[in-house]
């Protein structure tokens, strides 16, 4: 897979400027951690964000949960998917059913097709921690709209551990609404009428010519976020970008 810029160059996106220069971030966090399995995470070294993007470790994660609110509702599955710009690495992908402890409600049920008899002798996330990190560390989360896996993950382990997490992530969802609103600027676009279109996973997809798959299952969300990410580099970036253009 080779990468070309696109006629805008690199886009710029949103609050990058205010991100952490992330592999300094993790000492800090590593000395504050009171977790051992944390202070493993941040001690695995990070890529800093002069890293090009030919060179990232990348890793996508996606969960499926009882709800949308990350104060009251709780994880039930978590997938990840390693790779990089130019290899989507399946045989290191992970899968895990989490016991939420609470009844499921139908609605959700309907959504993502849980049901309570799979989660009830599923592990508690604190049980599975050590896998999840060993998967994470060491590489730049990736996943379609940041505020579901930052907020879950970090109320879960406070929840479940007395301590949140913090890790740098590129968000999909983000690049992909930067990518939208650029190519409806200036004022011809305004008089043809042209909009932003959807910035969902599968609408978003879709502009890539990249396949449909069934949604609302965190293993095949997971793939379809690294496909749509090597999907918007290849179009919109240069491979030799680094990772600072990108990362939040």
């Amino acid at each position: 897979m080779w990468f070309s810029k696109s006629k805008h160059g690199d886009l710029p996106l949103s609050n990058t400027s205010q991100t952490p220069e992330w592999s300094k971030l993790f000492h800090q966090l590593a000395a504050q951690a009171k977790d051992e399995r944390l202070k493993c995470y941040y001690s695995t070294p990070i890529v800093s964000g002069e890293t090009s993007l030919k060179e990232v470790p990348f890793v996508a994660m996606d969960f499926e949960t009882t709800g949308l609110n990350a104060e009251e509702d709780a994880i039930l599955t978590i997938g990840l998917v390693p790779f990089t710009i130019d290899r989507v690495h399946c045989n290191g992908s992970r899968h895990w059913v989490v016991n939420p402890n609470r009844e499921l409600n139908e609605e959700s049920v309907v959504i993502h097709g849980i049901t309570d008899s799979e989660v009830r002798n599923a592990p508690q996330l604190d049980q599975i921690l050590d896998s999840v990190l060993d998967a994470l560390a060491g590489k730049i989360v990736v996943v379609h709209y940041k505020n579901i896996e930052r907020q879950f993950f970090n109320n879960a382990l406070l929840n479940s551990i007395g301590e949140g997490i913090q890790f740098p992530v590129v968000d999909t969802l983000d690049i992909e609404y930067a990518i939208q609103r650029r190519e409806c600027a200036g004022w011809f676009n305004k008089l043809k009428g042209k909009k932003p279109g959807s910035v969902r996973l599968g609408h978003a997809r879709e502009r890539y010519g990249l396949p449909v798959y069934q949604p609302h299952h965190a293993l095949t969300d997971a793939l379809a976020t690294a496909e749509l990410l090597q999907a918007q580099l290849q179009y919109h970036f240069n491979r030799d970008s680094t990772l600072s253009v990108i990362w939040q």
